[in-house]
Protein backbone atom coordinates (compact mmCIF):
# COMPACT_ATOMS: atom_id res chain seq x y z
CA UNK A 1 0.00 0.00 0.00
CA UNK A 2 1.12 3.21 -1.03
CA UNK A 3 1.64 6.56 1.67
CA UNK A 4 -1.07 8.25 0.30
CA UNK A 5 -3.31 5.67 0.55
CA UNK A 6 -2.43 4.58 4.26
CA UNK A 7 -3.16 8.51 4.48
CA UNK A 8 -6.38 7.99 2.84
CA UNK A 9 -7.27 5.07 5.68
CA UNK A 10 -6.18 6.92 8.52
CA UNK A 11 -8.46 9.63 7.72
CA UNK A 12 -11.62 7.40 7.23
CA UNK A 13 -10.92 5.67 10.33
CA UNK A 14 -10.80 9.36 12.36
CA UNK A 15 -14.19 9.96 10.97
CA UNK A 16 -15.85 6.80 12.08
CA UNK A 17 -14.52 7.52 15.87
CA UNK A 18 -15.74 11.11 15.76
CA UNK A 19 -19.36 10.33 14.57
CA UNK A 20 -19.61 6.95 17.06
CA UNK A 21 -18.52 9.07 19.93
CA UNK A 22 -20.66 11.73 19.08
CA UNK A 23 -23.73 9.51 19.23
CA UNK A 24 -22.55 8.46 22.90
CA UNK A 25 -24.46 11.75 24.94
CA UNK A 26 -27.14 11.70 23.01
CA UNK A 27 -27.84 7.76 23.80
CA UNK A 28 -27.78 8.63 27.51
CA UNK A 29 -29.46 11.91 27.51
CA UNK A 30 -32.35 9.75 25.92
CA UNK A 31 -31.63 6.96 28.55
CA UNK A 32 -31.68 9.48 31.67
CA UNK A 33 -35.01 11.54 30.48
CA UNK A 34 -37.10 9.43 29.03
CA UNK A 35 -39.21 5.96 29.31
CA UNK A 36 -37.98 2.93 27.60
CA UNK A 37 -41.58 1.28 28.50
CA UNK A 38 -43.86 3.76 27.21
CA UNK A 39 -44.67 2.00 24.34
CA UNK A 40 -47.22 0.30 26.94
CA UNK A 41 -50.36 2.50 28.19
CA UNK A 42 -51.44 2.66 31.73
CA UNK A 43 -54.98 1.31 30.48
CA UNK A 44 -53.34 -2.23 29.25
CA UNK A 45 -51.46 -2.76 32.53
CA UNK A 46 -55.34 -2.29 34.37
CA UNK A 47 -56.94 -4.58 31.93
CA UNK A 48 -54.45 -7.54 32.80
CA UNK A 49 -54.20 -6.83 36.29
CA UNK A 50 -57.82 -7.61 36.54
CA UNK A 51 -57.55 -11.06 35.41
CA UNK A 52 -54.21 -11.69 37.47
CA UNK A 53 -55.16 -14.15 40.11
CA UNK A 54 -52.81 -14.05 43.13
CA UNK A 55 -51.95 -16.99 44.80
CA UNK A 56 -50.47 -16.64 48.36
CA UNK A 57 -49.06 -19.78 49.86
CA UNK A 58 -48.04 -18.69 53.23
CA UNK A 59 -51.27 -20.02 55.11
CA UNK A 60 -52.66 -23.28 54.62
CA UNK A 61 -55.64 -21.74 55.89
CA UNK A 62 -56.34 -19.40 53.04
CA UNK A 63 -56.16 -21.74 50.50
CA UNK A 64 -58.97 -23.90 53.16
CA UNK A 65 -61.06 -21.15 53.13
CA UNK A 66 -61.05 -20.41 49.27
CA UNK A 67 -62.69 -23.92 49.15
CA UNK A 68 -64.90 -24.06 52.09
CA UNK A 69 -66.12 -20.87 50.23
CA UNK A 70 -66.08 -22.28 46.60
CA UNK A 71 -68.09 -25.47 47.84
CA UNK A 72 -70.78 -22.98 49.63
CA UNK A 73 -71.20 -20.89 46.26
CA UNK A 74 -71.61 -23.98 44.63
CA UNK A 75 -74.59 -25.07 47.28
CA UNK A 76 -76.45 -21.65 47.43
CA UNK A 77 -76.90 -22.50 43.71
CA UNK A 78 -77.81 -25.79 44.17
CA UNK A 79 -80.77 -24.35 46.72
CA UNK A 80 -82.22 -22.64 43.56
CA UNK A 81 -83.33 -25.93 42.26
CA UNK A 82 -87.04 -26.60 43.00
CA UNK A 83 -87.01 -30.15 43.59
CA UNK A 84 -91.18 -30.28 43.87
CA UNK A 85 -91.32 -29.32 40.10
CA UNK A 86 -90.72 -32.53 37.94
CA UNK A 87 -92.23 -35.73 36.80
CA UNK A 88 -91.38 -39.40 37.94
CA UNK A 89 -89.25 -41.64 34.91
CA UNK A 90 -87.90 -45.09 34.60
CA UNK A 91 -85.26 -46.26 36.39
CA UNK A 92 -83.88 -49.34 35.55
CA UNK A 93 -81.61 -49.68 38.31
CA UNK A 94 -84.44 -50.41 40.71
CA UNK A 95 -84.01 -50.08 44.64
CA UNK A 96 -81.27 -50.32 47.36
CA UNK A 97 -82.88 -53.37 48.74
CA UNK A 98 -85.89 -55.32 48.91
CA UNK A 99 -88.61 -57.13 50.98
CA UNK A 100 -86.42 -59.92 52.00
CA UNK A 101 -83.03 -58.37 52.88
CA UNK A 102 -84.45 -55.49 54.96
CA UNK A 103 -85.82 -56.75 58.74
CA UNK A 104 -87.79 -54.06 59.45
CA UNK A 105 -90.30 -53.07 57.00
CA UNK A 106 -93.69 -52.75 58.66
CA UNK A 107 -95.63 -56.40 57.77
CA UNK A 108 -98.40 -54.75 55.97
CA UNK A 109 -95.90 -52.16 53.80
CA UNK A 110 -93.74 -55.28 52.88
CA UNK A 111 -95.40 -55.97 49.28
CA UNK A 112 -93.03 -57.80 47.44
CA UNK A 113 -93.12 -60.77 50.57
CA UNK A 114 -97.40 -60.52 50.38
CA UNK A 115 -97.40 -61.27 46.96
CA UNK A 116 -97.83 -58.50 45.08
CA UNK A 117 -97.60 -59.82 41.38
CA UNK A 118 -96.02 -56.93 39.50
CA UNK A 119 -93.13 -55.16 40.20
CA UNK A 120 -92.96 -51.68 38.06
CA UNK A 121 -93.67 -49.76 40.73
CA UNK A 122 -90.10 -50.11 41.84
CA UNK A 123 -88.54 -48.93 38.77
CA UNK A 124 -89.04 -45.43 38.71
CA UNK A 125 -87.22 -42.11 40.40
CA UNK A 126 -88.20 -38.43 40.93
CA UNK A 127 -86.44 -36.30 37.89
CA UNK A 128 -87.05 -32.64 39.20
CA UNK A 129 -87.20 -30.38 35.72
CA UNK A 130 -83.79 -28.22 36.69
CA UNK A 131 -81.52 -30.43 38.57
CA UNK A 132 -80.95 -34.64 39.85
CA UNK A 133 -81.45 -36.05 43.03
CA UNK A 134 -78.46 -38.13 43.69
CA UNK A 135 -79.02 -41.99 44.65
CA UNK A 136 -79.21 -42.83 47.97
CA UNK A 137 -75.40 -42.99 49.95
CA UNK A 138 -75.94 -44.66 53.09
CA UNK A 139 -71.99 -44.30 54.03
CA UNK A 140 -72.54 -39.98 53.52
CA UNK A 141 -75.65 -40.46 55.37
CA UNK A 142 -74.51 -41.68 58.23
CA UNK A 143 -71.11 -39.36 58.01
CA UNK A 144 -73.58 -36.55 57.94
CA UNK A 145 -75.13 -37.54 61.10
CA UNK A 146 -72.25 -39.32 63.08
CA UNK A 147 -72.33 -38.60 67.03
CA UNK A 148 -75.96 -37.38 66.27
CA UNK A 149 -79.66 -38.31 67.27
CA UNK A 150 -82.00 -38.10 64.81
CA UNK A 151 -85.57 -38.64 65.64
CA UNK A 152 -88.77 -39.10 63.69
CA UNK A 153 -91.72 -37.78 65.17
CA UNK A 154 -95.20 -37.93 64.23
CA UNK A 155 -97.90 -40.82 62.90
CA UNK A 156 -97.56 -43.68 60.78
CA UNK A 157 -96.20 -41.66 58.01
CA UNK A 158 -93.44 -40.77 60.05
CA UNK A 159 -93.31 -44.42 60.53
CA UNK A 160 -92.99 -45.08 56.86
CA UNK A 161 -90.33 -42.62 56.29
CA UNK A 162 -88.11 -43.87 59.62
CA UNK A 163 -88.76 -47.70 58.13
CA UNK A 164 -87.48 -46.56 54.76
CA UNK A 165 -84.06 -45.02 55.94
CA UNK A 166 -83.22 -47.63 58.56
CA UNK A 167 -83.77 -50.29 55.34
CA UNK A 168 -81.53 -48.21 53.10
CA UNK A 169 -78.91 -47.33 56.11
CA UNK A 170 -78.52 -51.40 56.39
CA UNK A 171 -77.71 -51.48 53.31
CA UNK A 172 -74.01 -50.88 54.96
CA UNK A 173 -74.24 -51.27 58.81
CA UNK A 174 -76.12 -53.03 60.55
CA UNK A 175 -78.24 -51.61 63.07
CA UNK A 176 -78.92 -52.43 66.60
CA UNK A 177 -82.56 -52.22 68.09
CA UNK A 178 -81.49 -50.61 71.67
CA UNK A 179 -85.42 -49.71 72.81
CA UNK A 180 -89.01 -50.89 71.87
CA UNK A 181 -92.07 -50.02 73.57
CA UNK A 182 -95.60 -49.70 73.01
CA UNK A 183 -98.12 -51.44 70.86
CA UNK A 184 -97.17 -51.91 67.12
CA UNK A 185 -93.21 -50.92 67.62
CA UNK A 186 -94.74 -47.26 67.93
CA UNK A 187 -91.70 -46.48 70.02
CA UNK A 188 -88.10 -47.61 69.02
CA UNK A 189 -84.63 -46.85 68.87
CA UNK A 190 -81.78 -47.86 66.59
CA UNK A 191 -77.87 -47.63 66.95
CA UNK A 192 -75.39 -47.44 64.07
CA UNK A 193 -72.49 -48.80 66.26
CA UNK A 194 -70.12 -47.53 63.16
CA UNK A 195 -70.93 -44.41 62.94
CA UNK A 196 -72.28 -43.32 66.99
CA UNK A 197 -75.49 -42.04 65.20
CA UNK A 198 -79.11 -43.19 66.95
CA UNK A 199 -82.33 -43.34 64.97
CA UNK A 200 -85.77 -43.09 67.18
CA UNK A 201 -89.38 -42.76 66.19
CA UNK A 202 -92.16 -41.72 68.43
CA UNK A 203 -95.66 -41.73 67.79
CA UNK A 204 -97.29 -38.68 68.08
CA UNK A 205 -100.38 -38.79 65.29
CA UNK A 206 -101.44 -35.11 66.71
CA UNK A 207 -97.75 -33.75 67.67
CA UNK A 208 -99.67 -31.93 70.92
CA UNK A 209 -100.50 -33.53 73.81
CA UNK A 210 -103.54 -35.77 73.25
CA UNK A 211 -105.41 -38.73 74.02
CA UNK A 212 -106.41 -41.56 71.15
CA UNK A 213 -109.72 -42.60 70.79
CA UNK A 214 -110.15 -46.28 72.25
CA UNK A 215 -113.09 -48.87 73.17
CA UNK A 216 -113.84 -46.26 75.50
CA UNK A 217 -113.51 -43.33 73.94
CA UNK A 218 -115.08 -42.52 70.98
CA UNK A 219 -112.97 -39.52 69.71
CA UNK A 220 -109.60 -37.88 70.00
CA UNK A 221 -108.62 -35.48 72.80
CA UNK A 222 -106.24 -32.55 71.44
CA UNK A 223 -104.66 -30.07 73.94
CA UNK A 224 -103.36 -27.42 71.41
CA UNK A 225 -101.02 -25.63 73.87
CA UNK A 226 -98.77 -28.12 74.50
CA UNK A 227 -96.70 -30.75 72.93
CA UNK A 228 -96.57 -34.51 73.22
CA UNK A 229 -94.49 -34.97 76.57
CA UNK A 230 -93.73 -38.27 75.06
CA UNK A 231 -91.33 -36.65 72.71
CA UNK A 232 -91.42 -33.41 74.77
CA UNK A 233 -89.20 -34.69 77.35
CA UNK A 234 -86.53 -36.42 75.12
CA UNK A 235 -85.96 -33.02 73.26
CA UNK A 236 -83.03 -31.92 74.41
CA UNK A 237 -81.13 -34.91 73.38
CA UNK A 238 -82.11 -34.67 69.83
CA UNK A 239 -79.88 -33.33 67.58
CA UNK A 240 -82.21 -33.65 63.93
CA UNK A 241 -86.08 -34.19 64.27
CA UNK A 242 -88.11 -35.14 61.29
CA UNK A 243 -92.07 -34.12 61.63
CA UNK A 244 -94.54 -36.08 59.72
CA UNK A 245 -98.56 -35.67 60.66
CA UNK A 246 -101.55 -35.26 59.01
CA UNK A 247 -104.05 -37.93 58.77
CA UNK A 248 -105.38 -38.36 62.27
CA UNK A 249 -106.59 -34.97 62.55
CA UNK A 250 -109.84 -36.00 60.54
CA UNK A 251 -111.15 -38.12 63.18
CA UNK A 252 -113.75 -37.44 65.62
CA UNK A 253 -111.84 -35.02 67.66
CA UNK A 254 -112.29 -32.46 70.96
CA UNK A 255 -109.68 -29.75 70.75
CA UNK A 256 -108.77 -28.07 74.38
CA UNK A 257 -106.58 -24.85 74.89
CA UNK A 258 -105.57 -23.13 77.85
CA UNK A 259 -107.88 -25.85 79.66
CA UNK A 260 -110.79 -24.54 78.27
CA UNK A 261 -112.86 -26.75 75.12
CA UNK A 262 -112.23 -24.89 72.08
CA UNK A 263 -114.39 -26.76 70.19
CA UNK A 264 -114.77 -29.99 68.35
CA UNK A 265 -115.09 -31.84 65.11
CA UNK A 266 -117.61 -34.27 63.58
CA UNK A 267 -119.18 -34.06 67.32
CA UNK A 268 -123.31 -34.26 66.45
CA UNK A 269 -123.82 -35.61 69.81
CA UNK A 270 -121.75 -33.58 71.67
CA UNK A 271 -122.31 -30.24 73.69
CA UNK A 272 -119.90 -28.19 71.67
CA UNK A 273 -119.10 -25.64 68.46
CA UNK A 274 -118.22 -27.52 65.20
CA UNK A 275 -115.05 -25.73 64.13
CA UNK A 276 -113.31 -28.56 61.71
CA UNK A 277 -109.67 -29.62 61.49
CA UNK A 278 -107.90 -27.54 59.48
CA UNK A 279 -107.32 -24.28 61.61
CA UNK A 280 -106.74 -26.79 64.49
CA UNK A 281 -104.14 -29.05 62.22
CA UNK A 282 -102.51 -25.30 62.00
CA UNK A 283 -102.34 -24.53 65.48
CA UNK A 284 -100.62 -27.77 66.21
CA UNK A 285 -98.00 -26.83 63.97
CA UNK A 286 -97.20 -23.98 65.21
CA UNK A 287 -96.94 -25.10 68.93
CA UNK A 288 -95.05 -28.17 67.71
CA UNK A 289 -92.58 -26.08 65.78
CA UNK A 290 -92.24 -23.26 68.54
CA UNK A 291 -90.99 -26.36 70.54
CA UNK A 292 -88.64 -27.74 68.29
CA UNK A 293 -86.73 -24.71 66.78
CA UNK A 294 -83.88 -23.56 68.69
CA UNK A 295 -79.94 -23.97 69.41
CA UNK A 296 -78.05 -25.94 67.09
CA UNK A 297 -81.30 -28.78 66.65
CA UNK A 298 -81.86 -29.10 62.63
CA UNK A 299 -85.75 -29.49 62.14
CA UNK A 300 -87.11 -31.21 58.57
CA UNK A 301 -91.39 -30.99 58.63
CA UNK A 302 -92.56 -33.20 55.79
CA UNK A 303 -95.54 -31.97 54.22
CA UNK A 304 -98.62 -33.81 54.26
CA UNK A 305 -98.30 -37.55 52.42
CA UNK A 306 -101.95 -38.43 49.79
CA UNK A 307 -104.08 -41.17 49.96
CA UNK A 308 -105.37 -42.93 46.63
CA UNK A 309 -108.37 -44.43 47.76
CA UNK A 310 -110.14 -42.44 44.94
CA UNK A 311 -113.68 -41.95 46.66
CA UNK A 312 -113.95 -45.57 46.91
CA UNK A 313 -114.27 -47.15 49.95
CA UNK A 314 -111.14 -48.72 51.77
CA UNK A 315 -112.50 -52.37 51.34
CA UNK A 316 -113.97 -52.21 47.40
CA UNK A 317 -111.93 -54.21 45.06
CA UNK A 318 -110.07 -52.45 43.07
CA UNK A 319 -109.15 -49.31 45.47
CA UNK A 320 -105.48 -48.00 44.42
CA UNK A 321 -104.56 -50.76 41.72
CA UNK A 322 -102.77 -48.90 39.64
CA UNK A 323 -99.79 -49.65 38.32
CA UNK A 324 -97.97 -46.26 37.21
CA UNK A 325 -97.64 -43.22 37.89
CA UNK A 326 -100.06 -40.35 36.93
CA UNK A 327 -98.74 -38.01 34.46
CA UNK A 328 -99.49 -34.35 35.20
CA UNK A 329 -101.89 -34.13 37.79
CA UNK A 330 -102.34 -31.39 40.40
CA UNK A 331 -102.87 -31.07 44.01
CA UNK A 332 -106.43 -30.50 45.31
CA UNK A 333 -108.76 -30.67 47.82
CA UNK A 334 -107.29 -32.11 50.92
CA UNK A 335 -104.38 -32.47 50.00
CA UNK A 336 -103.74 -29.18 48.53
CA UNK A 337 -105.34 -27.66 51.72
CA UNK A 338 -103.07 -29.83 54.36
CA UNK A 339 -99.92 -28.76 52.50
CA UNK A 340 -100.83 -24.92 52.35
CA UNK A 341 -101.19 -25.01 56.16
CA UNK A 342 -97.71 -26.66 56.51
CA UNK A 343 -96.17 -24.59 54.22
CA UNK A 344 -97.34 -20.84 55.47
CA UNK A 345 -96.90 -22.11 59.44
CA UNK A 346 -93.26 -23.44 58.12
CA UNK A 347 -92.56 -20.06 56.25
CA UNK A 348 -93.49 -17.82 59.28
CA UNK A 349 -91.41 -20.17 62.07
CA UNK A 350 -88.64 -20.11 59.13
CA UNK A 351 -88.64 -15.59 59.67
CA UNK A 352 -88.53 -16.29 63.22
CA UNK A 353 -86.13 -18.73 63.76
CA UNK A 354 -83.32 -16.65 61.48
CA UNK A 355 -80.46 -18.79 60.95
CA UNK A 356 -82.02 -21.95 62.86
CA UNK A 357 -81.58 -25.10 60.81
CA UNK A 358 -85.47 -25.60 59.77
CA UNK A 359 -86.54 -26.83 56.35
CA UNK A 360 -89.98 -28.06 54.82
CA UNK A 361 -89.91 -31.81 53.01
CA UNK A 362 -92.15 -30.71 50.18
CA UNK A 363 -93.35 -34.48 49.44
CA UNK A 364 -96.96 -34.29 48.45
CA UNK A 365 -97.38 -32.45 45.08
CA UNK A 366 -94.22 -35.33 43.94
CA UNK A 367 -96.43 -38.58 45.67
CA UNK A 368 -100.00 -37.93 44.38
CA UNK A 369 -98.66 -38.91 41.23
CA UNK A 370 -98.37 -42.25 42.93
CA UNK A 371 -101.07 -44.21 43.29
CA UNK A 372 -99.32 -47.70 42.28
CA UNK A 373 -96.83 -47.05 45.26
CA UNK A 374 -99.45 -48.26 47.71
CA UNK A 375 -99.76 -51.77 49.31
CA UNK A 376 -103.35 -51.86 48.36
CA UNK A 377 -104.61 -55.53 48.91
CA UNK A 378 -101.37 -56.33 49.33
CA UNK A 379 -101.71 -55.33 53.30
CA UNK A 380 -102.40 -58.77 53.80
CA UNK A 381 -100.49 -62.00 52.74
CA UNK A 382 -101.96 -63.22 49.40
CA UNK A 383 -105.20 -61.68 49.44
CA UNK A 384 -106.15 -63.55 46.11
CA UNK A 385 -104.94 -67.09 46.85
CA UNK A 386 -108.66 -68.80 47.23
CA UNK A 387 -109.91 -66.55 44.52
CA UNK A 388 -111.18 -62.94 44.27
CA UNK A 389 -113.22 -61.87 47.39
CA UNK A 390 -116.38 -59.65 47.01
CA UNK A 391 -114.77 -57.21 49.21
CA UNK A 392 -111.19 -56.81 50.22
CA UNK A 393 -108.86 -54.52 52.59
CA UNK A 394 -107.36 -52.20 50.88
CA UNK A 395 -104.28 -49.41 52.56
CA UNK A 396 -104.30 -46.73 49.88
CA UNK A 397 -102.21 -44.56 52.14
CA UNK A 398 -98.94 -45.76 53.30
CA UNK A 399 -96.49 -47.03 50.95
CA UNK A 400 -94.82 -49.71 50.15
CA UNK A 401 -90.84 -50.95 50.88
CA UNK A 402 -89.56 -49.81 48.67
CA UNK A 403 -91.56 -48.01 47.14
CA UNK A 404 -91.77 -43.60 46.45
CA UNK A 405 -91.19 -42.78 50.04
CA UNK A 406 -87.42 -44.15 49.68
CA UNK A 407 -87.48 -40.85 47.31
CA UNK A 408 -87.87 -38.56 50.38
CA UNK A 409 -84.87 -39.57 52.07
CA UNK A 410 -83.30 -39.18 49.40
CA UNK A 411 -84.21 -35.75 49.44
CA UNK A 412 -83.21 -35.30 53.13
CA UNK A 413 -80.01 -36.54 52.71
CA UNK A 414 -79.55 -32.83 50.52
CA UNK A 415 -81.37 -30.96 52.94
CA UNK A 416 -78.78 -32.48 55.41
CA UNK A 417 -75.61 -31.91 53.43
CA UNK A 418 -76.17 -28.40 52.78
CA UNK A 419 -76.43 -27.42 56.20
CA UNK A 420 -73.05 -29.46 56.93
CA UNK A 421 -71.62 -26.66 54.08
Amino acid sequence: MGLKEQQNCLSQRKIIVFIVLAFIPLALFRLCFTNPFSAIDDTSLQESAAHVVITSYSSSSSSQEEETQESYDRVKEENLCDYTQGKWVRDEIGPLYNGSTCGTIKDGQNCYRHGRPDSGYLYWKWKPNQCDIPRFDANRFLDLMKDKHLAFIGDSMARNQLESLICLLSTVSSPDLVYRNGEDNKFRRWRFESHNVTVSVYWSPFLVAGLEKSGNLDHNVLHLDRVDERWGNDLERIDTVVISVGHWFLHPAVYYESGSVLGCHSCEARNCTEIGFYEVFRKAIRTTLKAVVGGRREVILTTFSPSHFEGRPWDSLGACNMTEPYEGRVLEGLDLDMRQIEMEEFTAAKAAAGEMRLEALDVTAMSVLRPDGHPGPYMYPFPFKNGVPERVHNDCLHWCLPGPVDTWNEIMIEMLRRWKV
